[in-house]
């Protein structure tokens, strides 16, 4: 089983120069490679000059995550691709839990290890924690992290288990389920074009796995910060791209109303927390999706839809109304 581990780099030399030292010491079993989306700092001749070992792909343009990895992964060979962030620190032995799951799991097409944060070890980290999932109107959220509340590991999540969809941060994937799903929408451009991957991937009766004995530590934020009004367009945005193309037609629409309410209820929420910026961000959101919706829908594939998407019907009345900060109690409520 040959592992490829493939990081995507934009003006990325402090990171690279930080975090690829250990990817290079506890990736025996794996090439690495840095594909670069078209960087204007040094972080190539850096890579060059330090690390030898590892294979440079150069894209032509910054096509932003989706259009970078679909572009480098075509240059890949490789049976498993890592798409690895660049501000993340790997472990001793993070891949041999992942390979080993493989193995034992034929049935897996894509896996996620543990995601803790950097600054707080001891805790889960914003983008993957332990696994993702969606409430029924196609809003996600993890083990560990549900909007802004995230969990301590206490070893709840040091299981191995079926997820809906895998962090982007470091997702490992078959080369073949990869090609067979024809790679990211690069209409995303970046942020939940891995749900969407993952969802698409469900549809085909494919399985997402999360594998607890395997962990890596996420700075997270060094693109666009949680709370960055870009960030906001694009998931908000982004997250009706994914309804639309991956649910059955008439459930669809549904949720695409009550998105409407929902959203415009979240956009009123930061106008009284002082954050207009976020408002707007929503309401463009959804002008652009509006502007999109045919070429999305046009994306739909003819696949048996899964309608049992969800773990919990609302995860804004969940944890607003309700007061759940925590998956475990979530699911059992």
């Amino acid at each position: 089983m040959k592992f490829a581990i493939v990081i995507l780099n934009w003006n990325g030399e402090a990171l690279l120069e930080r975090y690829l030292p250990l990817v290079v010491q506890y990736s025996e079993i794996a090439d690495i490679y840095v594909a670069d989306n078209a960087s204007t700092d040094g972080s190539v001749v850096f890579v060059k000059e330090n690390f030898p070992e590892v294979n440079i792909i150069q894209n032509s343009s910054n096509g932003g995550f989706a259009k970078g990895y679909n572009d480098a992964l075509k240059e890949v060979e490789a049976d498993i691709f890592c798409l690895l962030n660049s501000d993340v620190e790997v472990t001793p032995d993070w891949l041999r839990s992942i390979e080993e799951a493989f193995i034992n799991l034929p049935n897996a097409a894509i896996i996620q290890p543990k995601i803790r944060d950097l600054l707080r070890r001891d805790y889960f980290e914003y983008a993957g924690a332990a696994g993702g999932f969606l409430d029924q109107f196609g809003y996600p959220f993890c083990r560990g992290r549900i909007f802004q509340s995230i969990e301590k590991d206490e070893g709840q999540y040091d299981d191995t288990s079926e997820i809906f969809w895998a962090t982007g941060a470091c997702m490992f994937i078959k080369s073949e389920v990869f090609d067979d799903l024809n790679g990211f929408d690069e209409d995303y451009f970046a942020h939940q074009e891995e749900v969407d991957l993952c969802w698409r991937a469900q549809n085909k009766g494919l399985k997402v796995y999360y594998v607890g004995a395997s962990h890596v530590y996420h700075l997270g934020g060094s693109t666009l910060s949680n709370m960055n009004p870009k960030k906001t367009f694009l998931n908000f945005r982004n997250s009706l791209y994914s309804i639309t193309k991956n649910l059955p037609r008439r459930k669809a629409f549904l949720i695409i109303f009550v998105r409407l309410l929902l959203d415009g209820i979240a956009a009123i929420r930061f106008i009284f927390q002082l954050k207009p910026d976020h408002c707007f961000a929503i309401l463009k959101a959804h002008l652009s999706y509006y502007r999109n919706f045919v070429k999305m829908y046009k994306k739909r594939e003819k696949n048996n839809f899964v309608t049992k998407y969800y773990v919990t019907k609302s995860i804004v009345w969940s944890y607003f109304v309700d007061q759940i900060r925590n998956f475990n109690i979530l699911v059992k409520d």
